[in-house]
C-alpha cells in the first residue's frame, strides 16, 4: 500500500539537521511523500536510475544480493538522509524500506545549483562509504557492534535511548557478522 501526501518543503526535518540537505532541496521541485510499508523495494538492483530520494521518515537499507544469494546491506538511511545517487544509468543497490518509511522525490529545478548540492553529498557519501570499509575489515564483530550503536546513536540526535528499527539479520548483513553474533 503506497500512499501520496503532500508534505511542504519546510516541513521536512532534513531542513533542521543538514545545511547540504537543505540546498538541495531549495533547489529541488517540491514533491509529495510516498509511504512506503515496511519490506516495501522503492527501487530494485537494475531498474533504470532516476531522481533523488530524501527519507522524511523511517529508515531506509541500501542492500545488493550477491551471485551467491548472500545480502549485503551498504547503509541505512535516515529521516533527512538523500539515496539514489548513481553513476550510471541503472541503480547497482536496492533499496527498500525498513519499518515504514515516507520517501520525496528531489527533482532539481535549477540544474546548477542542484549539481552542485548533489556532488557536495556525492562526495560525503564517498567518504562513509569509506568508514564502512575499514569497519568491515579492521575490527573485531564487539568492535563493529559498538561503532554500529554509536554511530546511529549520533545520527538519531545523540540521545541516551538507541532506536534499532531493522532486524538483527539486516545488523548482521550490514557488518558482515553472523545473526548469531548480533
Amino acid at each position: 500500500m503506497f500512499s501520496n501526501a503532500a508534505v511542504p518543503v519546510a516541513a521536512t526535518p532534513a531542513l533542521a539537521r543538514d545545511p547540504k540537505v537543505h540546498a538541495l532541496l531549495t533547489q529541488s521541485q517540491p514533491g509529495a511523500v510516498t509511504f512506503y510499508p515496511a519490506e516495501a523495494t522503492i527501487y530494485a538492483q537494475g531498474a533504470a536510475a532516476g531522481p533523488l530520494f530524501m527519507v522524511e521518515f523511517g529508515t531506509v537499507r541500501i542492500c545488493r544480493v550477491t551471485a551467491d544469494g548472500r545480502r549485503q546491506i551498504t547503509s541505512f538511511c535516515l529521516a533527512g538522509d538523500v539515496f539514489g545517487l548513481e553513476a550510471g544509468d541503472e541503480h547497482e543497490f536496492s533499496a527498500e524500506s525498513v519499518d515504514g518509511a515516507g520517501i520525496r522525490v528531489l527533482r532539481p529545478a535549477n540544474s546548477t545549483g542542484f549539481a552542485q548540492s548533489v556532488l557536495s553529498l556525492a562526495l560525503r557519501r564517498f567518504a562513509q562509504v569509506q568508514k564502512h570499509i575499514l569497519l568491515l575489515g579492521c575490527l573485531g564483530a564487539n568492535e563493529k557492534m559498538a561503532r554500529f550503536l554509536v554511530d546511529l546513536m549520533e545520527r538519531q540526535g545523540g540521545d541516551e535511548i538507541v532506536n534499532l528499527p531493522m532486524q538483527r539479520s539486516d545488523i548482521a548483513d550490514y557488518l558482515g557478522i553472523t545473526f548469531e553474533t548480533v
